[in-house]
């Protein structure tokens, strides 16, 4: 549960205040737990943001995936061509 927790916290505060701007104090509070939690069950930052854009491309949130489009993002890159084409459409 403590791992969706983190995953939830993390996705809400990347729509909120920025995909490349969330940090590890910032989800920790928000999720209700130790920041020692949220390294227990993702290691780094970057496996955190790894997780957050997969969800965003399951949810289709367009904004996470336009900025992870937009900074090279590898997982976002990897999303299908129709839901990158529409992420992109949000930055103009």
């Amino acid at each position: 549960m403590t791992r969706d927790q983190i995953l939830t916290a993390a996705f809400d505060e990347a729509v909120q205040a920025g995909f490349y701007t969330m940090t590890r104090d910032n989800i920790a509070e928000r999720a209700g737990v130790a920041t020692g939690s949220v390294n227990h069950h993702f290691k780094d930052m970057a496996n955190l943001r790894h997780a957050v854009m997969r969800k965003a491309i399951q949810v289709e949130q367009l904004c996470i995936i336009a900025t992870g489009l937009a900074q090279g993002d590898d997982i976002a890159r990897s999303a299908p061509e129709g839901l990158k084409r529409r992420a992109l459409e949000t930055l103009v």
